[in-house]
C-alpha cells in the first residue's frame, strides 16, 4: 500500500463544480508523473512542454494572442516553477484551466498524456475515481487523534481535516462544544447518549457517554462537508463500542458494517489502507457483479442497451441509472442535444467529442452509477452499456 503526498482532494462535489458551465476555453491537461527515482526530474520539463502545446491549441480556437493567453496560463506556469510541488507527486497529474478557474490534482491514476481544449473540461480520465472501482474513505478515531484517509486501490492519502473544522481529538471537541453551548445556550446532543461511563478501553478513560457522543457528532458533522455527494464506502477504525456509538450518529449512509477494531493510533496509514482496501474491494466487486447480472436480465426489455445511439441521448435526459464504460476506449462523434441527432465517426473530425466521455459525464451529472472496467469485463465486450431508469 503506497501512501501519497498530502494533496488536493478531488471529491465528487469538487468534480461537479468543475463540470458546470465554465467560461471558454476550457483546457484539460493530463500527464503521467514519476514520484520516485531519477525520472522525477523530467516531470517539470514535460509539464512546461504540455503548457506550450496547450497555448498553441488555445490560440487555434481564436483566443487572442498576447495578454489574454498570458493571463489565462499564468497560474499554470507559476505551478511549473514551483520546485517544491514537483518533489511530491503521485501517478498522474490533472490540470483544469479556464478564465477564472485553475485546479490541479495529483492522483493515483496512470494517465495517458493528453491536452483537450473545448467548451467544457474533459473529465473521463478521472472518472475511474468516481466509478464503482475501488475508491474508499477511512475514519480512524481514538480519544487522542482523528485521521481521515482517502484511498484508491493500493494508494492511500491523508485528508487535511483542518479546512473541515474537524476537532483533532476528544479534548479539543469538548472545548469547542463547551464554548458553543455557552455562546448559543443550546444543548448539543438532545435525545442521544446518557450518563454511562467507560473505563480504560483503547485510550477512552472516564468519559461520560454524552461527552463521547458530542465528540462523535462534531467529527461526523465535519466529515459530511467532505462526503457531500459521495457514495463510496466509509470504513471505521477504532474501538468496537465507539463504532457502535458512531453508527448511531452518522449521517453518511455508506458506512460499512465491517470495521477495523482496536486502537488506530498504533496502526500506520499504509496498514489501514491495505486492510480497508480488502473490505472495499469485496464491496466494489459485489456491486459490479450485481450490476452486470441486472443488465443481463434486462436485455430485451427496453431497459438495457449497448448502442451509443440510444445511450448518449438517454444519458443527456437522465435516463441512465447505471453506465458501463470500457477503460481506455474512445468513440468520436457529434451529438446535437436540441434534436437528439447523433453521428458516429471512425476517427475524430473537427468539432467531434468523445461520446463515451459525454455519456459518462451526463450519467455522473444525473447521479447515475458508473463502472469503468477492462473491456473483457464489459457486458458482451462492448465499449459501453447502460441500464435505463425507465
Amino acid at each position: 500500500m503506497e501512501i501519497m503526498p498530502r494533496a488536493e482532494i478531488l471529491t465528487k462535489n469538487e468534480l461537479l463544480n468543475l463540470i458546470q458551465k465554465q467560461k471558454q476555453p476550457c483546457i484539460s491537461i493530463y500527464m503521467p508523473t514519476h514520484w520516485v527515482g531519477a525520472d522525477t526530474q523530467q516531470n517539470q520539463i514535460r509539464f512546461k512542454n504540455l503548457l506550450r502545446e496547450a497555448q498553441e491549441k488555445t490560440l487555434a480556437m481564436g483566443v487572442r494572442p498576447g495578454s489574454e493567453v498570458e493571463t489565462l496560463f499564468a497560474p499554470a506556469f507559476e505551478l511549473h516553477r514551483n520546485s517544491l510541488f514537483w518533489k511530491k507527486q503521485s501517478d498522474g497529474l490533472a490540470v483544469f484551466l479556464a478564465p477564472e478557474v485553475f485546479r490541479y490534482y495529483r492522483l493515483p491514476l496512470d494517465f495517458k498524456e493528453s491536452i483537450t481544449v473545448g467548451e467544457r473540461f474533459y473529465v473521463k480520465p478521472v472518472l475511474p475515481l468516481f466509478s464503482n472501482s475501488g475508491r474508499f474513505y477511512v475514519l480512524a478515531l481514538s480519544q487522542a487523534e482523528v485521521r481521515v484517509l482517502q484511498g484508491f486501490r493500493n494508494h492511500i492519502m491523508e485528508v487535511d481535516t483542518e479546512p473541515l473544522g474537524m476537532p483533532k481529538n476528544l479534548d479539543q471537541a469538548l472545548r469547542y462544544d463547551t464554548l458553543e453551548r455557552e455562546t448559543r445556550a443550546q444543548p448539543v446532543a438532545a435525545g442521544i447518549g446518557g450518563g454511562g461511563m467507560f473505563h480504560g478501553h483503547g485510550g477512552w478513560t472516564d468519559f461520560p457517554k454524552d461527552n463521547i457522543m458530542r465528540y462523535l457528532l462534531q467529527v461526523d458533522r465535519s466529515l459530511q462537508k467532505l462526503l457531500r455527494e459521495e457514495r463510496e464506502p466509509l470504513v471505521f477504525a477504532g474501538v468496537e463500542y465507539i463504532f457502535a456509538m458512531y453508527r448511531e450518529v452518522t449521517l453518511y449512509p455508506y458506512l460499512m458494517e465491517e470495521f477495523i477494531p482496536g486502537n488506530p493510533e498504533t496502526v500506520s496509514s499504509q496498514e489501514l489502507g491495505k486492510r480497508v482496501w480488502e473490505i472495499s474491494q469485496r464491496h466494489h466487486e459485489k456491486s459490479l457483479k450485481e450490476a452486470v447480472e441486472k443488465y443481463r436480465q434486462s436485455v430485451g426489455t427496453g431497459l438495457a442497451s449497448d448502442n451509443l445511439l440510444e445511450i448518449v441521448p438517454a444519458a443527456r435526459h437522465g435516463r441512465v441509472g447505471v453506465l458501463f464504460v470500457a477503460k481506455g476506449e474512445e468513440k468520436w462523434g457529434l451529438f446535437n442535444p436540441g434534436t437528439g441527432e447523433l453521428h458516429l465517426h471512425d476517427r475524430p473530425q473537427r468539432g467531434d467529442e468523445d461520446l463515451l466521455d459525454l455519456a459518462a459525464l451526463q450519467t455522473f451529472l444525473n447521479r447515475g452509477d458508473i463502472f469503468v472496467v477492462e473491456k473483457d469485463r464489459m457486458p458482451e465486450g462492448k465499449q459501453a452499456a447502460a441500464l435505463f431508469r425507465y
